[in-house]
């Protein structure tokens, strides 16, 4: 249930739990990197993942989506995974891949976006395989994060699943995406 009352609005209670995701960032930082503490780091992940499903419950339920956060709570998901991957890199070189990927993924698609906003097109859903590559993404990133001394053939199956679903996720995306841009699909 879609309300058009808030399609152009910026301050719904989604897009502040969205801004509240990206202002949690800052802490998770401080707490894995520079205190070390791996404990508070998880509970600020968690308190992140928890607004996530609490801010696309809420704009559903009450109707409450608005073109602010179709951008938003994407990139408040893309800012944390990239900041948390980041920060793994530094313990798991390994994790460089999907850190990488993500990077190039994010600015293919950041270009796609602007051709789609030139064309005067709305800000678009995100798809089952997006959510569930941010899923993936989490996973893989939080049981590097709990396990210090994870055997190395298990990170790289957990990176070669979560690299196999971001490759997918974006090849269907840009498909879409492309059709939607050539007229031969709509929004």
């Amino acid at each position: 249930m879609e309300n058009n009352k808030f399609k152009y609005k910026i301050i719904t209670i989604p897009n502040v739990l969205s801004f509240a995701r990206i202002a949690l960032i800052p802490l998770f930082i401080w707490f894995y990197s520079i205190k070390n503490e791996i404990v508070p780091a998880l509970v600020v992940l968690a308190l992140s993942a928890l607004t996530d499903v609490v801010d696309g419950f809420i704009a559903r339920r009450y109707g409450m989506v608005s073109n602010v956060g179709r951008i938003l709570d994407p990139a408040a998901d893309k800012l944390t995974q990239l900041v948390v991957m980041t920060c793994l890199c530094f313990k798991f070189h390994q994790m460089i891949i999907p850190l990488a990927l993500l990077v190039v993924k994010e600015i293919a698609n950041g270009i796609i976006g602007l051709i789609m906003m030139h064309k005067n097109r709305d800000a678009l859903d995100s798809k089952w395989h997006g959510k569930l590559t941010t899923v993936v993404i989490y996973l893989t990133t939080v049981i590097h994060l709990i396990w210090s001394d994870l055997p190395l053939y298990v990170s790289y199956i957990l990176i070669g699943i979560c690299i196999f679903m971001m490759i997918l996720s974006f090849i269907l995306y840009t498909v879409r995406n492309v059709k939607i841009i050539k007229g031969e699909e709509d929004a």
